[in-house]
């Protein structure tokens, strides 16, 4: 018998409340694939992080739900991450995780927020408002009246990502067995909904997700998903948050190794997300291009409920930010940063672009748990 120590995380927190738990286990090289699965059954929670020693990369992590191991969990990364910043395992700066999804870039600020690096994203398949509507109980007319279609994007993880209209994502009345089988059929782990908030909010969009094919009818923040929807919205037009917009953390940061980075804002009750430099500042509800991108405009007249007129963003160095809420159907709200950086034109028949995706956040620590294997 050996106990094992497992440290408890919330993740995503809003000024240290909400979030999503996950559970760190450091020093984890030792367990085999079948004990980290019994850790992560004991601690009951939607996933628990594994960290070990890497010859090429400064981490390694392996991510365990209640039925098994995942390619990446975002909202463990942070809270892994976080974790081993205020043991003062690791410092401020750049760091690389190997994980089944692929090497990853993991930032750490002065004040212990975390940045995440994802995989460039993949569109994988595009699917009805007919099949989904069986899943979450609203009408297919209803879905389809968003003029966006319902698509399974991965970051690491492929999410089916579904737009509902406003007031209608607390609506959602989920068919776990079905869902199941569905994101089966289709090789999903879950379904990501989201409804877009009033270009007037500091928000770019609410949103819920399920994935009980994993052991989670619903999860009150996941990073990985905030990634995939991030490049959703940019690929169909739809624009980020503004750099004069409250945010709800210190959101500083250093210059990544994938060149995204957050800035402070000029006051504790004034910070946002931003480019990876003052020339990157959104303006409100519009869309962001490089400054070395001198002969590309967009005209404001273009960007229509948070839209360019249905049209993917096809412009090359294009820098957009995008803030998230989840939780508030579980009681439990979020927050979640996420930027997409599109290095070039994207040729409309290739499914793979070559944007850049990371996701930031904050954390905050809960307790330990012992597990007795």
């Amino acid at each position: 018998m050996k106990t094992i120590e497992v440290h408890l995380v919330n993740a995503f927190t809003a000024f240290e409340k909400g979030g999503n738990p996950a559970g760190v286990v450091l020093n984890a090289d030792s367990l085999s694939v079948e004990e980290k699965l019994k850790v992560a059954q004991a601690v009951g929670y939607s996933e628990t992080a594994f960290v070990s020693k890497d010859e090429h990369a400064d981490v390694a992590l392996s991510f365990f739900t209640v039925t098994g191991e995942v390619d990446f969990c975002g909202h463990a990364t942070l809270a892994a991450f976080s974790l081993m910043f205020k043991k003062g395992i690791l410092q401020a700066g750049d760091y690389t995780q190997r994980t089944k999804a692929g090497m990853l870039g993991v930032s750490i600020t002065d004040e212990g927020n975390v940045v995440m690096g994802q995989k460039s994203p993949e569109f994988i398949q595009r699917l009805t408002y007919e099949g989904i509507s069986e899943l979450i109980g609203i009408a297919p007319d209803i879905l389809a009246s968003t003029h966006l279609p319902i698509e399974v994007v991965s970051t690491g993880l492929p999410d089916i990502i579904v737009a509902v209209p406003p007031g209608y994502l607390s609506k959602i009345d989920l068919n776990v067995d079905k869902t199941t089988e569905f994101c089966q059929q289709h090789n999903a782990v879950g379904i990501h909904a989201f409804e877009l908030c009033e270009p007037s909010s500091n928000l770019t969009a609410s949103c819920r997700n399920f994935a009980p094919l994993l052991g989670i009818t619903e999860e009150s923040a996941t990073g990985s998903a905030s990634g995939a929807l991030a490049c959703y919205l940019a690929k169909h037009g739809i624009d980020g948050i503004s750099s004069d917009e409250p945010s709800f953390e210190k959101s500083s940061i250093k210059k990544t190794s994938i060149e995204e980075s957050y800035i402070q804002g000029s006051s504790k009750e004034d910070r946002c997300l931003a480019g990876a430099s003052l020339e990157h500042s959104l303006v409100k509800h519009s869309l962001v291009k490089d400054s070395s991108v001198k002969d590309s405009h967009v005209e404001e007249s273009q960007l229509v409920d948070r839209r360019t007129e249905g049209q993917p963003h096809n412009i090359s160095n294009l820098v957009l930010n995008y803030a998230f809420e989840q939780g508030r159907a579980m009681m439990c709200c979020s927050h979640i940063f996420a930027k997409v950086v599109n290095n070039e034109s994207k040729d409309e028949e290739r499914e793979r672009t070559k944007w850049e995706v990371s996701v930031a956040g904050t954390a905050s620590p809960m307790g330990n748990k012992a597990v007795v294997l």
